[in-house]
C-alpha cells in the first residue's frame, strides 16, 4: 500500500473524538460552529467504512480524529484515508485535561469521547499529528518488536522449563557438551522428558540424535551418554514426575517453535536492512548488532521532520529525567511516561556501546565515579549517544568514533583519566 500524502494545513471541517474499545467505539463529532453530534460504531471493516465515508462527505474537506491510540485495527483502518488527519494523545495526557473539567474521577465512554473531540477543537495548534513512516521502515519496526516479544515468551518459558527441571530433573541442565536450551537438550527433553525413561533410553537412538544435531564427536557422545547412565535421579516419586513430564514435553516443544520463529523474524529484519537506504548509518555504531542496529534505525524512523532537535528524542522516549521543582523543593526521577519499547532500545544500546566504545565506557565510569547508579548512569550516556544518532540521522552522515572522541576530550577533560581504565 503506498503512504498517504499529507494533508494541506487548514483548519479541518469536523473535529472527533473516538473511545475505542474492542468491540464498538463511541464517537462524538464537531463541525467548526461546535455543533456535535455522538454515535457509536462497531469494530468491523463495514461499519468503520460506512462511518468515515458518510464524517467525509459531510464534511466537504479535511477531518481531524484524536483517539488514545497510535495503533491497533481502528488506527490500521484510518491511517491511509485520504483526507484523514490522525492525533494519537497519550491516555495520561488526556486524564489530565478529563481532571480540568471535574476532579470527581467519573468517566464513562461517551463523555470521553465528547472531551476528547473539545480537547482536538480547542489544542489542534499544539498537538502533532500522526505521519506514517515509509513502508521499509514500518516493516523494520514490525518486525524488531515481534523478534523482541518471541524472545521475551521465550525467556519466561525457558524459566519456567528451568524450575522443573531444578525439581525433578538437574541433570538436563549439567549434560556434558551441550549448551543449556540448545536445540539438542530440546530435542531430548521432547523425547526423554522423564529422567527414567533417558537412563534407559536405546544407545543407538542417543547417538543418532546427538548426530542429527550436530554432536558427531565420538569421545562427546561417550561422555554425554555416560553421564545420563550413571546420574543420580534427584527424585523417584511418581506423583512429582509424572506431571513434570507432561509440562517438561510441553515447554521444550514450545521453546523450539520460538526459537524457530526468531530465526525467521531474524532473517526478515536483515532483508529489510539491505533494502533500507539508512542502515549503513546504524550498522555501523559500536554495540549496535543485528538486533539493535535496526531497532535504533526505527526509533527515528524515515520522516525527517518528525524530530526538531536532539532533545526532542530524548524526552519523547523517556530517557531524559523529569524535574519538579517549586519554591525550595526540586526533585528529578525517572520518566514513566514514555514508549517503554523505545526507551528500552537505548537504553539496552548505550548498555552495550560502553563495552565496545572507550569513550562511551569513560563516560560511564565517570558518571558512576559521581556517585551514579547503573541504569542512571546508562541513561546519562544514551542521552549523550542519541544527540550524536540526532545529527547522523538528520544530516546522513555516518559516525566518525575518532572525531567525536577528540571532541569529547575537549569539552569534557574530566573524562580523559577514564578512558585508560
Amino acid at each position: 500500500m503506498k503512504n498517504k500524502l499529507p494533508v494541506q494545513q487548514c483548519e479541518p471541517a469536523r473535529f472527533i473524538g473516538i473511545d475505542w474499545a474492542d468491540r464498538k467505539h463511541d464517537v462524538h463529532s464537531v463541525d467548526r460552529h461546535g455543533i456535535g453530534q455522538s454515535r457509536t460504531i462497531e469494530q468491523s471493516p463495514e461499519a468503520i467504512e460506512a462511518w468515515i465515508s458518510e464524517e467525509l462527505a459531510q464534511a466537504g474537506g479535511p477531518i481531524a480524529i484524536i483517539l488514545e491510540q497510535s495503533r491497533g485495527a481502528l488506527v490500521h483502518a484510518l491511517m491511509f484515508r485520504e483526507n484523514v488527519i490522525l492525533y494519537p494523545v497519550n491516555p495520561q495526557q488526556f486524564a489530565s485535561y478529563r481532571k480540568s473539567y471535574s476532579n470527581a474521577g467519573c468517566k464513562d465512554d461517551v463523555t470521553d469521547a465528547i472531551l476528547l473531540a473539545r480537547m482536538l477543537r480547542e489544542r489542534i495548534s499544539f498537538l502533532k499529528p500522526w505521519e506514517p513512516d515509509d513502508e521499509n521502515t514500518r516493516m523494520l519496526a514490525r518486525l524488531c518488536e515481534v523478534r523482541r516479544k518471541l524472545v521475551d515468551e521465550r525467556t519466561r518459558l525457558t524459566q519456567q522449563l528451568t524450575d522443573q527441571l531444578k525439581c525433578c530433573f538437574p541433570l538436563a541442565l549439567n549434560l556434558p557438551g551441550i549448551r543449556s536450551f540448545s536445540p539438542l537438550m530440546l530435542e531430548i527433553l521432547r523425547r526423554w522428558a522423564d529422567p527414567r525413561q533417558l537412563r534407559k533410553a536405546d544407545r543407538r537412538v542417543l547417538v543418532k540424535v546427538c548426530a542429527e544435531y550436530r554432536l558427531r564427536n565420538e569421545k562427546q557422545q561417550e561422555e554425554l551418554i555416560h553421564a545420563i547412565r550413571t546420574a543420580k535421579l534427584l527424585c523417584t516419586d511418581n506423583a512429582v514426575i509424572k506431571p513434570a513430564t507432561i509440562f517438561i514435553k510441553v515447554l521444550a516443544g514450545q521453546i523450539g517453535k520460538l526459537n524457530e520463529a526468531v530465526q525467521c523474524a531474524e532473517k526478515h529484519i536483515d532483508q529489510e536492512m539491505q533494502k533500507h537506504p539508512d542502515a549503513h548509518l546504524f550498522q555501523a555504531l559500536p554495540g549496535a548488532g543485528k538486533a539493535l542496529a535496526p531497532r535504533l534505525l526505527t526509533a527515528f524512523g524515515s520522516r525527517r521532520d518528525r524530530f526538531e532537535k536532539a532533545d526532542d528524542v530524548t524526552t519523547f522516549s523517556g530517557i531524559a529525567p523529569v524535574t519538579k521543582q517549586s519554591g525550595k523543593s526540586k526533585t528529578v526521577h525517572r520518566r514513566y511516561a514514555c514508549p517503554k519499547y523505545l526507551r528500552q532500545t537505548f537504553h539496552e544500546f548505550a548498555d552495550h556501546a560502553r563495552k565496545w566504545c572507550p569513550w562511551s565506557k569513560a563516560y560511564y565510569l565517570l558518571q558512576r565515579s559521581r556517585g551514579m547508579k547503573h541504569h542512571a548512569a546508562i541513561r546519562k550516556l544514551a542521552s549523550r549517544w542519541i544527540r550524536i544518532l540526532f545529527v547522523v540521522w538528520k544530516t546522513r552522515t555516518p559516525y566518525d568514533p575518532q572525531k567525536y572522541l577528540i571532541t569529547i576530550q575537549a569539552r569534557n577533560p574530566k573524562i580523559v583519566p577514564f578512558l585508560n581504565t
